[in-house]
């Protein structure tokens, strides 16, 4: 993130903090509305775009705990895959997780890394990430999405699984109540005793951390830089599934 011009450190987040990192992917099906049928609908994308024989480049930019990565797996085993997180604790958790499938590439670097030093030097194919852009500003997201532009393929697809500024506080206000009920529901049918739900909607709204914008001029961005078949492929109130190819 940019403050004065100058991106936030991700160690100052608290994403860097092992304790926080792990409660989020504990309980993500409750807090991430439709979180496993985006998960499909980003299988279903891979599968329908990326079908053609032979080992595909593909990056994982925020990475976590690798379950992007795994989803993705699940459909094409042979994958060579690149894990980019600025956690050394969540690239841990995804060498963990993805053991079975093989040896992949996990690199420790933030978004401020990609953007100023010769991080990667491949292209890919497919690149992905989940729930991690939406930290930037929109300054900061059109310098990412340029870079993922560079990065991939001609003929390659950038898939981003994230959150969106409504755009208006009208649909603002309906969309936390269904984000609100969705978390409810999902607490009360896994018998999950958490925090009131209201928690998690403030530290969305808590802009210090939290840089959303709306779907549409991100996709206004993709579009500007050279991406075409830019679309919104799925969305449920601020959850959304977008991209484009290169």
């Amino acid at each position: 993130m940019f403050f004065g011009g100058v991106m936030t450190d991700f160690t100052e987040t608290d994403w860097a903090k092992t304790e926080f990192s792990r409660n989020y992917l504990e309980k993500a099906d409750i807090y991430i509305v439709e979180r496993r049928r985006m998960f499909s609908i980003l299988r279903s994308f891979m599968s329908h775009f990326l079908s053609s024989p032979g080992v595909k480049q593909i990056l994982d930019l925020g990475c976590g705990d690798g379950i992007l990565t795994e989803e993705l797996l699940q459909v094409d085993g042979s994958l060579a895959v690149t894990l980019l997180d600025g956690s050394e604790d969540m690239l841990a958790k995804a060498r963990q997780r993805l053991a079975k499938y093989g040896d992949f590439r996990y690199i420790r670097a933030s978004f401020q890394d990609l953007l100023e030093k010769d991080v990667l030097a491949e292209r890919y194919a497919f690149i992905v990430s989940s729930m991690a852009i939406h930290h930037l500003t929109l300054r900061e997201k059109t310098m990412l999405f340029k870079k993922i532009h560079a990065l991939l393929e001609d003929g390659g697809y950038f898939v981003n699984i994230d959150v969106v500024l409504p755009p208006t506080e009208a649909l603002d206000q309906w969309y936390m109540k269904l984000w609100q009920e969705w978390m409810e529901d999902m607490k009360s049918n896994l018998g999950v005793e958490d925090g009131p739900s209201e928690n998690i909607i403030k530290r969305y709204k808590d802009l210090g951390e939290n840089k959303p914008d709306t779907l549409e001029s991100q996709l206004k961005v993709l579009k500007e830089i050279g991406f075409s078949e830019v679309d919104c492929f799925y969305k449920y109130g601020i959850f959304s599934v977008y991209g484009g190819k290169r």
